[in-house]
């Protein structure tokens, strides 16, 4: 083998031999950065676990027939609120009548009423003793939504650092208030307290509210307590309208139970109510109770520009101004306005005229039978004249022979 030959096959091992270290550090160093991207089972954002944060503050939500045990209760420093169920509805009637059934019912159902009241208020005094944030929920019901709020502040008789929030379970009217009362129901809190409620609802209908946000402008709005017992919910919450949730109810008896449970607080069963803030206890404290409007989203229309005279723009020494705009134009209140200034731009500029009256008030149907009425006559006729012995046919053979 010649010297330059063995030399050729020496650089050719020696090639491959870099080439081939090469690939592997690449490798290495891409499955590095790889891993070091992909989030580990301990690590969770806002949206995906994040009770798992040691530094997220804690937020109980009960009723008046969860049991709590409030000394172990407070042993749990990440727990920084404390929510309590108010008025449910409409209070029930205090004066009772009819028969012995319907009186007792009636004064069972007042008596749970008062015991629910003053349960709620002894919770209250030791909640706030023990340096726990307060606050209260209305379950919204259907129909006479002033009559609820004003039961929800007779019931909760909501301090100015309490919270106040609107339940609304699911977007059926039939079972719950709807949404265009629930407008009306947290409109009349604000004029009576200056503050807003925050809204409580699970996916579903706050999607529904965040894709009809120009109907419901101020259930748009509100501060989100979002109810979800998923681990995850980056891809279902209603992102597009709010940034972000207030509370996450991430724990209750549809996901807790003896054998596994996502969070459990001492003292309390396992079908206790658990919710999670995107902020530490200081911050919570900071921002509690909420009570303001979340900001708008809607960014793609800020402003319009003022028009101007056409002299004006002609001589070239106006300057254009622009007018804020509050929210979006509806696609169908935009249409309307269009259609209506055109109906008046071109209807209105043509002369006025009265069409002729017709002959035939119904139109094409009465024109065509009439006319099948005229060439039935006129056949009917002349199959009168024809003699059906005597043809045509016949009298020219006739004249013929």
């Amino acid at each position: 083998m010649a010297v330059h030959d063995r030399t050729s096959i020496t650089e050719d091992r020696l090639l491959r031999g870099l080439a081939s270290r090469f690939h592997r550090l690449a490798l290495a160093a891409l499955t590095a950065a790889w891993v070091s991207h992909v989030p580990t089972p301990t690590a969770a954002s806002d949206f995906s676990e994040p009770w798992k944060k040691a530094d997220r503050a804690l937020v109980i939500d009960a009723y008046e027939y969860n049991s709590i045990d409030w000394q172990k209760l407070a042993g749990d420093k990440r727990i920084v609120g404390f929510i309590n169920k108010a008025s449910d509805g409409l209070p029930p009637a205090y004066a009772c009548s009819g028969d012995e059934t319907a009186y007792r019912l009636c004064k069972a159902l007042w008596k749970r009423h008062a015991v629910a009241r003053e349960l709620f208020h002894t919770r209250k005094v030791v909640a706030k003793a023990l340096g726990l944030k307060w606050g209260a929920y209305h379950l919204a019901r259907p129909g006479n939504p002033i009559e609820q709020a004003e039961n929800f502040l007779d019931f909760a008789e909501p301090g100015p650092d309490d919270l106040m929030a609107i339940d609304i379970e699911e977007n059926d009217p039939t079972k719950w208030m709807s949404l265009e009362d629930a407008e009306l129901f947290v409109r009349h809190i604000f004029l009576r307290t200056g503050r807003y409620p925050i809204l409580y609802t699970n996916g579903t209908t706050s999607r529904y509210i965040a894709d009809n946000r120009y109907r419901y402008r101020l259930l748009s709005r509100l501060p989100l307590w979002y109810a979800r017992y998923k681990p995850e919910i980056g891809i279902h919450f209603p992102k597009g309208n709010w940034q972000r949730y207030s509370l996450w109810q991430f724990s209750a008896q549809a996901n807790c139970g003896e054998r596994r449970c996502p969070y459990r607080v001492a003292g309390t069963p396992n079908d206790i109510d658990v919710n999670v803030a995107p902020m530490d206890a200081e911050g919570l404290r900071n921002v509690w109770p909420f009570g303001q409007l979340v900001e708008t989203t809607d960014d793609f229309m800020l402003n319009v520009p003022v028009p101007i005279a056409r002299d004006d723009g002609l001589k070239g020494e106006s300057r254009i101004t622009y007018a804020s705009v509050a929210y979006p134009v509806r696609l169908d209140l935009l249409a309307e306005t269009l259609r209506s200034s055109w109906d008046k731009a071109v209807l209105g500029a043509l002369p006025a005229f009265k069409p002729a009256p017709s002959r035939y008030i119904n139109g094409m149907a009465e024109f065509a039978a009439l006319r099948r009425d005229e060439l039935m006559r006129v056949a009917s006729q002349n199959a009168a004249r024809l003699d059906p012995v005597a043809t045509a046919s016949t009298e020219s053979d006739r004249a013929e022979r």
